[in-house]
C-alpha cells in the first residue's frame, strides 16, 4: 500500500506542487491585504493541490504512448506500466471532483467556474499534438490561480489579481519552454508540437527570456495596483535575480543544467515572492512611507 502511494506521488510529481502553491498563497495576502479567514485558506490550498493532481494525472494518461518512446520519460511509472491507464484516469477524475468540491466550499461563483480549469488541464497535454504554443495553455492555467483566489475571497476579480495572473502565466510558460528544450530532438523526430521544435533552441531561449521579462513587469505592476510597500518591491528585484540566474544556467550549447534551473531555481522564485508578500502585508508598507 505504501509503495503504491509512493508510485502515485511520483506519477503526479507531488513534490513539484511547490511551484504553484506559494504564488497562490501570495495571491491571498495581496487580495486580503493581510491574513484572511483560515477556513478559506484551507479550501484554497486544497483546491490548488487537487487541481494540480488532476492535471498531472490527465497529463500522464494522455501522454503515456509518447512517454514510452521518449528516452527522458520512458522510466516514469505511467510509461513503465506501474500505474495502469484506468488508475490514472480514476485519479484525475477523483481529484477533479474534490477540486470542484473545494471551490464549492469557497463560494458558488468559484464552483461554477471550476470546470473551466478542468477543461484547460485536459487541453494542455493534448495541445502538443496541434499547437506549438502549448506552453501558453499551461500559462492560462496559472493565470487562473490568482483570479480564482480573488473570486473565492471577494466574489469578484480585482485588477491586481489579473496582473499577477498574467505574471504567473508568462512565468510558467517561460520555464515550460526551457524544460521542453530537453525534448527538442525527440519532438522534431516524432512531430510533437512545441516552441523549441518550431523555432529551435537558440530562439526558444530568447522567447523564454522575453516571457520572464514580462513576468517581472507584471509582478511590478501588481505591486503598484495592490498598494504594496517597499518590502514587496525589494522582493521583486530579489526574485528577478533568481530568474536571471536561471537563464545564466541554460546555454544553447549546454542544456545539462535545465533540471537545476527548473526544479531548484523556480521553486525559490515562488517561495521568495510569497515570503516578501507576507512580510510586506504584515508590516503594512511602513518602510514605503518612511
Amino acid at each position: 500500500m505504501i509503495n503504491k502511494l509512493k508510485t502515485y506521488l511520483e506519477l503526479i510529481k507531488f513534490s513539484h506542487t511547490i511551484f504553484a502553491i506559494p504564488f497562490g498563497i501570495s495571491s491571498i495576502f495581496i487580495i486580503e491585504k493581510g491574513l484572511p479567514d483560515v477556513n478559506k485558506i484551507f479550501w484554497i490550498i486544497l483546491a490548488m493541490v487537487f487541481a494540480r493532481t488532476a492535471g498531472m494525472a490527465f497529463n500522464r494518461y494522455i501522454d503515456t504512448p509518447i512517454d514510452r518512446l521518449n528516452p527522458r520519460t520512458k522510466n516514469w511509472p505511467s510509461a513503465k506500466g506501474e500505474v495502469r491507464p484506468w488508475e490514472m484516469m480514476a485519479l484525475g477524475l477523483t481529484a477533479s471532483i474534490l477540486f470542484m468540491y473545494s471551490a464549492y466550499k469557497l463560494n458558488m461563483v468559484a464552483f461554477w467556474l471550476s470546470p473551466v480549469v478542468i477543461l484547460l488541464l485536459l487541453i494542455y497535454p493534448a495541445g502538443k499534438r496541434f499547437t506549438q504554443y502549448v506552453h501558453l495553455i499551461l500559462g492560462a492555467v496559472y493565470f487562473l490561480i490568482p483570479v480564482a483566489v480573488s473570486i473565492a475571497l471577494k466574489g469578484s476579480v480585482e485588477l491586481s489579481a489579473i496582473t499577477l495572473g498574467i505574471a504567473m502565466a508568462f512565468w510558467v510558460a517561460g520555464f515550460d519552454i526551457l524544460y521542453a528544450l530537453q525534448d527538442y530532438e525527440f519532438d522534431k523526430t516524432f512531430g510533437i508540437y512545441s516552441i523549441p521544435a518550431k523555432y529551435g533552441i537558440k530562439k526558444s531561449i530568447y522567447i523564454a527570456r522575453f516571457f520572464h521579462f514580462l513576468t517581472f513587469l507584471f509582478i511590478l505592476l501588481t505591486g503598484f495596483l495592490a498598494g504594496m510597500g517597499l518590502i514587496y518591491f525589494i522582493g521583486v528585484f530579489v526574485l528577478t535575480g533568481f530568474l536571471v540566474y536561471e537563464h545564466m544556467l541554460i546555454k544553447e550549447n549546454d542544456l545539462s543544467k535545465i533540471n537545476k534551473a527548473f526544479f531548484t531555481v523556480n521553486g525559490f522564485v515562488s517561495i521568495i515572492y510569497m515570503i516578501f508578500v507576507i512580510l510586506d502585508t504584515h508590516l503594512g508598507g511602513l518602510l514605503w512611507k518612511m
